[in-house]
């Protein structure tokens, strides 16, 4: 099987072009290639499908097998993979996914795409659809207790779910232990990716994030944009917001007008090679 290995600053996943390859259970492949010490390993696996709702579709796996709805770093490197494979040659496209269908700009420096803007969509607020079982018409600064301890929480969806935190000195936490208890808290009936951020200013976020069912990433793109809407709504940051994440920085805005949220940031090829798997 012919496979790509790419990443979006630093949130790396397996690539399988399904136009000529056939996955037969992407479950068990996805938990298989992502093994770090025995396989590929990534943070997931991505199958860039035929689509009829949209030019292609993005179905797409975590590293523990469960299927995901949607990534913002993912879905940038499928528009890298399709452009430079010359699958396509719009520089507009559109890609299906679990989280409804995204549009993606393709910005193109030597004839191979260097960045990507992607219309995310719009934020979800009501708690029932994120979901989390906090009650009211939005999930805003609430009170929780995760081990122990009681934390501030802001709930968004950006298709799947996100709970928000606010804490300082988030180089020193230890996300591996923290992490798995929001992630499977009670309140997420879908359990959660949790975003843990550092405020520098009304422009510039630093961030790390424990993904549902990958662990910590170097990146996360909806939790980015999730985080950004958390921050405005806090009132702590402007509509324009630069993330800074461990493999790099997304730039994320909220447009006022049409309330979707837009994401920009590289995608980045590691390499292709072919697998012995079945």
């Amino acid at each position: 099987m012919r496979i790509t290995k790419m990443h979006g600053i630093g949130n790396d996943y397996i690539y399988v072009n399904c136009f000529e390859e056939t996955v037969n259970d992407p479950n068990r492949a996805a938990k298989d290639l992502s093994d770090r010490h025995f396989w590929v390993g990534s943070d997931g696996l991505v199958l860039i499908k035929p689509s009829e709702i949209a030019d292609f579709e993005m179905d797409m796996y975590n590293s523990d097998g469960s299927q995901a709805e949607m990534c913002g770093n993912a879905i940038r490197c499928v528009g890298k993979y399709v452009y430079d494979n010359k699958m396509t040659d719009k520089t507009r496209i559109t890609v299906a996914t679990k989280a409804g269908i995204k549009i993606l700009d393709l910005s193109v420096e030597n004839g191979e795409v260097a960045t990507v803007r992607v219309d995310m969509g719009e934020p979800i607020l009501k708690p029932e659809e994120i979901p989390c079982l906090f009650e009211g018409e939005n999930a805003i600064d609430r009170d929780i207790e995760v081990g122990g301890q009681n934390y501030k929480v802001t709930c968004v969806s950006m298709g799947n779910p996100h709970a928000v935190i606010y804490m300082d000195d988030i180089d020193n936490l230890e996300i591996e232990k923290i992490g798995p208890l929001f992630e499977c808290h009670k309140m997420f009936p879908r359990k959660t990716n949790t975003e843990f951020l550092e405020i520098i200013d009304r422009e510039n976020i630093k961030m790390r994030v424990w993904e549902r069912g990958a662990g910590e990433t170097w990146a996360c793109g909806t939790g980015a944009c999730a985080a950004a809407v958390a921050s405005v709504l806090n009132g702590l940051v402007g509509r324009s917001v630069t993330m800074h994440l461990r493999g790099g920085d997304l730039k994320i805005e909220w447009d006022e007008a049409t309330n979707h949220i837009f994401m920009t940031g590289s995608a980045k090829k590691v390499y292709d090679t072919d697998v012995d798997y079945v």
